[in-house]
């Protein structure tokens, strides 16, 4: 009896479906990674119950023919490779043509799409594998497919989905990704009914940044911009105030897919090398630009893994991109005593697929037009009011907060005035101390299209970009120097000094600290480092791949002051080491060293030695209580100037922060806005 039997299609594609939807945040990424591959410019995502219940992708991009909707269906249609050689130069989101089959396999699924050139669309649903008729529908122009009740004729996969919540948090994070990734496209996601974030599609990655992230987030991005020997870097670094905890907020796209990766992770990481405490990690939005023949996206259908084929090159590149930026930017961290409260403001974003309501406001906008260069002076007599103001109005009629929907005209020979009502269509006459109403004066009349942006709530975004002042003269700077005024010490562990409109605080132990390392640092670098003989020598074995990294970087390990011998086979003798220069256990530091060069390779001072003269520095450095004098300040800080990054000690602490003029007036109440 035959006891090998083929499985029905039906199981086929459940068993395969495992693979490509692994959870609802799956579901969400592949139909919005095909709605970016139809050229839509604006895409709309829905879930209810954690994407579990309810799913929902809308765009306005090519649709599908009627004809290919249910070939769609099938598993490894396509319609973005022919044949395996496509894949060498493939820009598309995805390829392999299971998505839309997995999908359906699992979940009652319902697409509706038209195409621009037709005039109907379609609508064609398949429950659990099991297509339905095509039929014909009004719809717009674009896809919108329906995933429901996901997993129902699966349930032990069901079962080991987390809770609604936390596969919505898992799909929130990823609708963050991708509108970073393409800040081109507009983007609205909405969760259980409430809209979670919007982008307006402008392509202004800080914008995208603003919507999901916050104005205090927004507001401590750097720009970054680096194109060297074929790899592009473009983005965002955020300053040392918003390090986390985490490595969740390192942010980086390959050709605008998000990705994760230890050699892009690394290379963020080392450029951050002195910016950030221990076990604190940056926050980043990158874009990585390469040719797609230099890496390998294919790894995993989710598309998330990729081998770079020269690693260490990619790994070079973005530290460099980093730190240079860093590098060249002023890094003091300014201190809020009181936080304002801010006022909560609708974000006003395109909403894609709402013609109607785009239409009616243009429309809307047409007839206030009309309506304004007719200038009827009958139609505004006849609405006109007349209002009496006492000398010391308890409630004034027009202010400024209700002012954008006003107009107020003023009589140049007395102090009557007219105002026109935008809401109401209306004007009204206003008089001080009068006890009849003015005589009617012709006004001149400012038409409602000139105000009616203001009419829509003001996008705080673009509020935000106005305010930015523009860059001052840096304060670590030989120039402004100068005018330091150094005030003197508190608690003996602080200096205050002020230049311009703000307050100094340097953390003296800091400051001597990161002055002392850069000492040591450049005393390493320049090979001024002691010896002592071993006897007898310390023996290590290595593995073959550790033998290929010392073989390639001996000569890095005499510089650092090693002598060391092959021993036979696979074994070294270690015959001399650095002398009282790093206090470490010496076959301990010897293979940290190993490991952290096979990683990295030599561009900059081993992770390992920069700890031990940073605890080196560290122990020689004024403390914190210590008395010194303003002589010693000054020395201090001038050296301190002449530091690349004088931001922070080589634990990654400030040394310096300001405090503006403004915050201290809050304080003291001469400013109460």
């Amino acid at each position: 009896m035959s006891v090998i039997k083929v499985l029905d299609n039906q199981t086929i594609d459940q068993i395969a479906a495992e693979e490509v939807v692994e959870r609802p945040a799956s579901i969400v990424k592949e139909l919005v990674e095909n709605a970016m591959d139809s050229g839509a410019d604006a895409i709309t995502v829905e879930i209810k119950g954690g994407g579990i219940d309810f799913i929902r992708v809308t765009d306005n991009g090519s649709g599908i023919a009627a004809e290919d909707i249910p070939t769609a269906f099938l598993r490894h249609a396509t319609s973005k490779i022919r044949s395996i050689t496509d894949l060498e130069s493939l820009h598309s989101m995805g390829f392999r043509g299971e998505a839309l089959a997995s999908i359906a396999s699992v979940s009652k699924v319902t697409m509706i799409t038209k195409c621009p050139d037709e005039l109907m669309g379609h609508k064609y649903c398949i429950n659990g594998g099991v297509p339905e008729e095509l039929e014909e529908i009004g719809a717009p122009n674009g896809t919108t497919l329906i995933s429901a009740h996901l997993f129902y004729n699966t349930p032990v996969r069901r079962k080991f989905l987390k809770s609604a919540t936390g596969e919505a948090n898992v799909i929130s994070e990823l609708m963050e990704h991708l509108a970073l990734s393409r800040p081109d496209i507009s983007y609205k996601y909405i969760v259980n009914g409430t809209t979670r974030f919007m982008t307006t599609g402008s392509g202004d990655l800080k914008e995208v940044i603003y919507r999901i992230f916050g104005k205090d987030t927004a507001k401590e991005m750097v720009p970054v911009s680096y194109d060297v020997e074929g790899i592009r870097i473009d983005g965002y670094l955020g300053s040392p105030v918003l390090n986390r905890p985490n490595r969740n907020f390192e942010n980086y796209f390959l050709n605008q897919r998000y990705i994760r990766s230890d050699v892009v992770a690394r290379g963020i990481e080392e450029g951050y090398s002195g910016y950030t405490m221990q076990h604190k990690f940056p926050f980043c939005v990158l874009n990585i630009s390469m040719d797609s023949s230099e890496v390998d996206v294919n790894v995993h259908p989710s598309k998330m893994d990729v081998r770079f084929h020269d690693r260490q090159g990619c790994f070079d590149h973005i530290s460099r991109a980093v730190s240079d930026t860093l590098h060249n930017r002023e890094m003091i961290p300014e201190t809020v005593l009181e936080k304002q409260a801010e006022k909560k403001e609708k974000v006003v974003a395109p909403e894609p697929f709402e013609d109607k309501r785009r239409t009616e406001i243009v429309q809307e906008t047409s007839e206030i037009s009309q309506l304004g260069k007719e200038e009827k002076d009958e139609e505004t007599q006849n609405d006109t009011q007349d209002i009496v103001i006492k000398s010391e109005p308890e409630e004034t009629p027009v202010t400024k907060d209700n002012r954008d929907i006003f107009d107020i005209s003023f009589d140049d020979d007395s102090d009557d005035a007219k105002v026109v009502d935008f809401r109401a269509n209306t004007t009204v006459s206003i008089t001080k101390e009068a006890e009849t109403p003015a005589p009617e004066k012709k006004m001149q009349y400012i038409p409602k299209q000139q105000v009616l942006p203001n009419l829509i709530p003001e996008d705080p975004y673009k509020n935000a970009q106005q305010m930015e002042l523009l860059p001052k003269e840096r304060v670590i700077s030989e120039k402004a120097r100068k005018q330091y005024r150094l005030i003197g010490s508190i608690f003996n562990t602080y200096w205050m000094f002020s230049y311009q409109e703000k307050l100094y605080f340097v953390d003296q132990h800091a400051a001597h600290e990161k002055v002392n390392y850069e000492k040591l640092v450049r005393q390493y670098k320049a090979h001024q480092v002691y010896t002592q003989q071993l006897n007898p020598p310390i023996i290590v074995s290595l593995s073959p791949s550790e033998t290929e990294t010392l073989e390639a970087y001996l000569e890095h390990f005499s510089e650092l002051g090693f002598t060391i011998e092959s021993f036979g086979g696979t074994e070294y003798a270690i015959s001399t080491i650095p002398l009282d220069l790093y206090r470490k256990e010496p076959k301990t530091l010897f293979m940290e060293i190993l490991n952290e060069l096979s990683l990295k390779g030599v561009r900059s001072t081993p992770n390992i030695i920069d700890r031990v003269l940073a605890t080196m520095a560290c122990k020689a450095s004024v403390k914190g209580g210590d008395v010194i004098s303003m002589q010693e300040m000054d020395a201090v800080l001038d050296e301190l100037l002449s530091l690349e990054n004088p931001y922070h000690c080589p634990h990654g602490r400030p040394t310096i922060f300001s405090m503006s003029r403004t915050e201290l007036e809050r304080k003291f109440k001469r400013i109460v806005n």
